[in-house]
């Protein structure tokens, strides 16, 4: 007995000892709005993908709160005077999660990547770049097919991303993601969790506090909050509007807001996969038009978001020094009934729209559907996971998507893929020459005036052809654990885990 004693006393122990270390383990949970699709930079598309790249991938260079880009793992660069060549200096010592030197190899490997990957959605983004040399394992140069003063920017996201060669060699990189970023990736379980791990090897470890980071996709708004609220969550995205003042007035929480980069509107199939040819939308612009004008943007501000989102008639938002000052049309039946008539379309038109399977895009939708009721369309609202409405939404397989965009620093990142003829984004497939020719312009050029006024051209020709029947911009507002220290709401809506920590 006393042996059988002394072992179960040594067992007790080593759990205890388990406990111990389990306990002394800190991890940081965070909610999302949604399950982030692909788990591949050059594949992905959806903001709550960008959260986990973010922690996951280091990119070239990045962008500061005041959206200014600053370095990553490009320590500095310079363009040439005609601004066709890009130089790069590299950041040394570097290492990707699967033990792979990072160097110009890598880079050229990764530029290379997003430029021939099928499907990749980063072609257009950085497709000005004709090939990239490696200078030195230090140094690499993009050689530019003519000057795009976007790159930078489209380099501070997805684009810039770095992923391991070895590993993104392979068919099951999305499964198996291999980055160089602080945390690595440890497992996913659909609609539940993706966990990551603290990088050993990362070049600036000392600066990210916590040894896991568990992102956890909560569609419903107010589970969210409550599990925050219980302790469940000590960090999430998204607060609903409605429950700022709830978070507010709870002493063990924390709220963080700023206005935000991205929009959220109604994208219309204009000729994308097997279009009915009986779409009025893909017909006649006047048709969209009017689904647009049968909109009241203030009322549904009020409604849906207690005035706290502002009206939107553009990708451009207010904190971007491109957005464009042009009033937003009020809300008009008359005409949007004349213009009906005027394109020999016979009311009630029957459409149906995709919607995001969250109460608050629910909302959003039951509002519109009420309000273009009055204009003859009779919507029918069809309800989707986040990822699978962007899936059908890239395929055509649908007439009209509630869905939008969270924004970029550079106008180009939040225009030109959706816009363009040839933009890997653009669901509508909406195809203007004379637009297409602006955007390509306005990226070949460094002066903001000369840039402004082609893009100005850009959204007031777009009033007419209303290929995105934009609604509002959204602000970022997060709320926290109120011992959660040193954390930012960027513009860019991104979590940035550098210097956060959670106080005893």
């Amino acid at each position: 007995m006393k042996v059988r004693h002394t072992l179960l006393t040594a067992f007790g122990g080593l759990m205890l000892l388990g406990s111990l270390q389990a306990q002394a383990e800190s991890t940081l949970r965070i909610g999302l709005g949604a399950d982030p699709d692909m788990l591949d930079p050059h594949l992905a598309r959806t903001y709550y993908g960008r959260f986990v790249f973010a922690a996951m991938c280091d990119r070239l260079v990045d962008v500061d709160e005041n959206l200014k880009v600053v370095p990553g793992l490009a320590t500095d660069w310079k363009w040439s005077e005609d601004g066709k060549t890009l130089t790069m200096n590299l950041r040394q010592g570097v290492t990707f999660q699967d033990g792979e030197t990072f160097d110009a190899d890598a880079v050229k490997f990764n530029i290379d990547r997003a430029l021939t990957l099928p499907g990749s959605l980063r072609k257009s983004e950085i497709s000005s770049i004709e090939s990239v040399e490696v200078a030195s394992p230090s140094q690499v140069i993009f050689h530019l097919k003519t000057a795009d003063a976007a790159l930078l920017s489209q380099l501070t996201d997805r684009a810039g991303a770095m992923l391991a060669p070895k590993a993104a060699a392979k068919p099951d990189f999305a499964t198996h993601p291999v980055c160089s970023g602080p945390y690595q990736f440890v497992s996913r379980v659909q609609q539940d969790r993706i966990v990551l791990k603290r990088f050993e090897n990362y070049w600036n470890k000392a600066a990210y506090h916590f040894d896991k980071v568990v992102f956890l996709p909560i569609p419903d708004d107010s589970v969210r909050l409550a599990n925050l609220r219980s302790g469940d969550l000590d960090l999430t995205e998204g607060i609903a509007a409605s429950d700022v003042k709830t978070v507010e007035a709870d002493s063990k929480l924390a709220l963080a807001k700023t206005t935000g980069l991205g929009y959220q509107g109604i994208t219309f199939n204009i000729a994308n996969g097997k279009v009915d040819p009986a779409n009025p939308f893909a017909k006649d612009a006047r048709v969209r038009e009017a689904f647009s004008l049968a909109i009241d943007r203030d009322a549904l501000n009020q409604v849906a978001f207690e005035g706290v989102y502002t009206p939107a008639n553009q990708a451009f938002s207010p904190v971007s020094p491109y957005h464009v000052k042009l009033p937003i049309a009020p809300r008009d039946v008359e005409k949007a009934r004349a213009l009906l008539a005027a394109a020999g379309v016979k009311t009630p038109v029957n459409v149906t729209l995709l919607v995001t399977n969250n109460p608050t895009s629910q909302q959003v939708g039951q509002v519109i559907q009420a309000m273009v009721s009055e204009a003859g369309f009779n919507v029918n609202l069809q309800m989707s996971e986040f990822a699978s409405l962007l899936d059908r939404q890239q395929r055509g397989d649908y007439q009209l998507s509630l869905s939008g965009w969270s924004g970029r620093p550079d106008p180009d990142g939040s225009i030109f893929s959706f816009i363009n003829s040839k933009g890997t984004l653009n669901d509508g497939r909406y195809s203007n020459p004379q637009v297409d020719s602006w955007l390509t312009e306005a990226r070949q050029t460094n002066d903001q005036a000369t840039r402004q006024a082609l893009y100005d051209k850009v959204v007031k020709q777009l009033q007419t052809d209303v290929p995105i029947a934009y609604l509002y911009f959204e602000p970022r507002i997060f709320g926290m654990n109120k011992k959660l220290q040193g954390f930012k709401a960027w513009p860019d809506g991104l979590v940035r885990l550098a210097g956060v920590k959670m106080a005893p």
